[in-house]
């Protein structure tokens, strides 16, 4: 039966991590990862970001063989970078157990995964996998055998943001809980909750006000 995984590695276990450590302001969401004979591709936006100084950290890595912007919009650019097949440890450990990434993103200090796996043997051998390579994985949500119904361009992650931002008095004013306290919650950054809030009131802005705008 399909399982699908909410987890999270330190930002220092993922490839991508290391832009971030230089650069902890941005934010990386990653699209996908094709895997090629002699490759590995992963497409990825970047916000918030100097492009050509992102641009020169990716090519300085030395599993890098290319680096392609693909496009932009507003404050945000979509890579593409092909790594030498020696790449390993997450990305191999995603291969090896046939999981299918869903959404994932990242900051300086976690990338947080939303994974689909065939069996539990398979989310199994994905972590037992990571172990071997010393990245820890913390597992935060189960959803068996699919996630929640969800509508329009809302993500399930924004929605629980806000939600548990909305009823723990975050929008009020003085407010009731904090950006750390919601980081606690969720077990991440700031940083990763104030991208979450944000991307997920201007997700509703669209749908709600804007339908013809998020439509286009």
């Amino acid at each position: 039966m399909i399982v699908i995984a909410d987890v999270s590695i330190p930002a220092d276990a993922f490839p991508l991590g290391r832009i971030l450590e230089e650069y902890p302001e941005m934010e990386i969401e990653l699209e996908r990862i094709v895997p090629l004979r002699d490759a590995v591709i992963p497409l990825f936006w970047v916000s918030d970001g100097d492009t050509e100084a992102i641009e020169a950290t990716l090519k300085e890595d030395p599993l890098t063989k290319s680096v392609r912007p693909l496009t932009q919009t507003d404050s945000r650019v979509l890579y593409e970078v092909e790594w030498s097949p020696e790449v390993n440890g997450v990305v191999q450990s995603l291969f090896d157990s046939d999981a299918r990434l869903l959404e994932a993103e990242g900051t300086v200090d976690v990338w947080d995964f939303r994974l689909q796996f065939r069996t539990r043997s398979d989310l199994s051998r994905f972590r037992a996998a990571c172990e071997e390579n010393g990245i820890p994985v913390t597992l935060r949500r189960l959803y068996n055998p699919a996630l929640p119904e969800e509508n329009g361009q809302l993500s399930a992650r924004q929605y629980e943001a806000l939600v548990s931002a909305y009823k723990g008095g975050y929008f009020e004013v003085p407010r009731g809980t904090s950006m750390s306290t919601l980081a606690a919650e969720f077990e991440i950054s700031d940083s990763a909750v104030s991208q979450r809030l944000r991307r997920g009131t201007a997700a509703l802005i669209a749908e709600t006000l804007l339908p013809e705008y998020s439509q286009s």
